[in-house]
């Protein structure tokens, strides 16, 4: 069943053509990633297929009676309300027929009300909503806010509050853009697991290219104003998309090489040419267009002459850090030493930024001390540092840096030609910086920082909003980069491809060094989960060979807490079912209906109570 047909669309802004009689549809069950450059208009699409902007010419067709439901980069909510009020507030069968049942518990003695609620509660399956607000609230980290005024929320907790109130829409169509952003490791591998499992229609924007090979099915390509269809997941992609180089190049060669046989032909010939010679010269110049218009591909690979790292680099002894009393540091230390490359990670707000600033000294300690070496030179990447006037143009942005950068042997590189190695080609170079894209922006923010020619790297979330082509790029830049690196980043993939340690931020202050990449990490945590599992068995059979070791992330109470939990949740799912299906019985009067909403009402506040006993303990297995 098809949900969406897009038509030969054109999008222009000026005289710059972002796509030209660009086609696709959307199917039933197509899990679809939009792939593309920053700027080439991938989220300028979203905004035609949402309605917020229209087409130059062509059409864009939902299939009627077709819900679609759009998480966009820019939410605005009621700031008075809490997240509570706002998500009852979606409009959908099971959430409206929920609010009408908690409605009717107020008015116990009005049985026709009660009634209508409880057969809408039967027939749109609305008992489990609560408890679906809880569990997405609580795996994105908003559980605690659930009462709480939006006001007070960060940026990022509204970009979270944002994806719920989608998810819970249960669309038929979910249009995601960057999706991944502000959310940390965690919450980003649940909602893969989410998507993945979920039958749901989807079309998205995402950098994250391990939740790409996961669960897409679909990607459309977004290239010279030209749009690609490859059937398959990312890794499928980047095979077909190779193979289409290839043969892009073999053609272009032969290309070439009639373009100058024509050429030849064009000079030796008199002005005055018949109907035959004109024809030809008419060929000669589609070629000629074909030609100049091909794109030569641009990398970051850079010879950096970088400043010469001494022995001494950071000494970190004893640091304590807190901000009241929430510690994020405690009795801290590490030496760094020559190409050290160590990634951060850690749920939100357990101090890793705040690490950095220390580190960069942009933040004072409370105790121990900071020693850096002589030749130490930090290159810092925050997400605050986008400064840059919107009046200025993009290459005087650079040139207030310097007008050259140095490289290996002695040889410089200019303003212009470092520009275009970092894929801004030379007619953006005069372009004014407001003309960017937030991705673009970025970009030319990180090429101030590497211009400068730093031995410490530090990138506090530099994969945000940029494309998958200048990740590609900027990992192989990365990857060559001879000084030290540090980086905090939720894309698994750039973290597995560039450390080979992490500092672990646990929360309360303790900081462990795991030696090795994110996946190795997460690997090992889920063997430690088994084992751990496989310890609590063996202590049910034979606690008296239970290894003294053995330390679980619970304690015992907790274990056999949440044991009797899941027990008492079992049984009252099966009364709840009993009471549920006795409302169907015909023989029913309004007593008995009283007495089974009163019955009812009493089991789903005890679920309501399990389950958030459920939820904490789970969160003690997920710290």
């Amino acid at each position: 069943m098809n949900y969406l047909s897009v038509e030969n669309i054109t999008k222009s802004f000026g005289d710059r053509v972002l796509f030209e009689n660009i086609s696709f549809g959307i199917d039933k069950g197509d899990k679809i990633a939009l792939v593309a450059r920053n700027g080439s208009g991938k989220s300028t699409l979203i905004t035609l297929l949402s309605g917020e902007d229209t087409a130059d010419s062509g059409n864009i067709v939902f299939r009627k009676g077709v819900q679609t439901a759009f998480l966009a980069q820019n939410n605005t909510f009621n700031p008075l309300k809490t997240p509570k009020e706002i998500l009852l507030e979606i409009d959908t069968p099971q959430i409206k027929a929920f609010k009408k049942y908690k409605e009717s518990l107020d008015f116990p003695d009005d049985l026709k009300k009660t009634t209508e609620a409880l057969e809408d509660m039967q027939k749109y399956e609305a008992w489990d909503v609560e408890a679906k607000i809880e569990e997405i609230l609580f795996y994105l980290g908003l559980k605690e806010e659930y009462e709480n005024p939006v006001e007070l929320f960060s940026g990022g907790q509204k970009k979270r509050l944002a994806l719920a109130e989608v998810l819970l829409l249960d669309p038929d169509l979910l249009v995601l853009d960057e999706p991944t952003n502000h959310l940390d490791l965690k919450m980003i591998e649940w909602l893969q697991n989410f998507l993945e499992k979920s039958a749901i229609t989807l079309l998205m924007i995402t950098h994250d290219r391990y939740f790409l090979d996961s669960i897409c099915n679909v990607i459309l390509e977004l290239e010279d104003n030209q749009l690609y269809r490859h059937k398959g997941n990312y890794t499928y992609y980047l095979e077909k998309k190779a193979q289409r180089e290839e043969e892009h190049s073999v053609n272009m060669g032969k290309t070439k090489q009639l373009f100058k046989k024509e050429l030849e032909w064009m000079r030796r010939q008199p002005k005055a040419r018949g109907t035959k010679s004109k024809a030809r010269e008419d060929s000669f110049q589609d070629i000629k267009k074909i030609v100049k218009g091909e794109k030569r591909k641009s990398n970051l690979e850079m010879e950096i002459n970088m400043e010469r790292l001494g022995n001494k680099i950071i000494e970190l002894h004893h640091l304590k850090k807190a901000f009241g009393d929430k510690i994020m540091l405690d009795d801290f230390s590490y030496t760094f030493k020559k190409k050290d490359r160590v990634g951060i990670i850690g749920g939100n707000g357990v101090g890793k930024t705040t690490f950095l600033n220390i580190l960069c000294g942009f933040e004072s300690i409370d105790g121990g001390k900071v020693v850096k070496g002589e030749t130490l030179k930090i290159g810092y990447y925050t997400q605050s540092g986008l400064n840059f006037s919107d009046d200025k143009r993009v290459i005087e942005v650079i040139k207030d840096i310097a007008e050259v950068i140095p490289l290996a042997k002695g040889r410089q590189m200019t303003a212009a030609q470092l520009l275009e190695k970092f894929l801004f080609p030379k007619d953006m170079h005069y372009s004014y910086v407001r003309k960017l894209s937030g991705g673009e922006r970025k970009r030319l923010y990180l090429l101030t920082i590497i211009m400068a020619n730093p031995n410490f790297l530090v990138l506090d979330e530099p994969t945000n909003d940029l494309d998958i082509i200048t990740l590609n790029v900027l990992e192989d830049f990365l990857q060559d980069f001879p000084g030290c690196l540090m980086i905090i980043s939720h894309d698994r993939y750039f973290m597995d491809k560039l450390v080979d340690h992490l500092f672990v931020f646990e929360g309360e202050g303790i900081v462990s060094d795991f030696p090795g990449n994110y996946t190795d990490f997460r690997d090992k945590e889920i063997e430690n989960k088994k084992e751990k599992k496989e310890s609590v068995k063996q202590e049910q059979v034979a606690p008296i060979k239970r290894a003294k070791t053995s330390t679980p992330k619970l304690s015992y109470n907790d274990q056999q807490k949440l044991k009797q939990i899941e027990k008492d949740i079992k049984k009252f799912e099966a009364d709840k079912i009993e009471v549920e299906n006795k409302f169907s019985d015909p023989t029913l009067n309004d007593q008995d209906i009283k007495d089974l909403s009163i019955k009812l009402h009493e089991i789903n506040a005890k679920l309501e109570e399990f389950e958030m006993d459920w939820f904490e303990i789970q969160e003690k297995l997920e710290e």
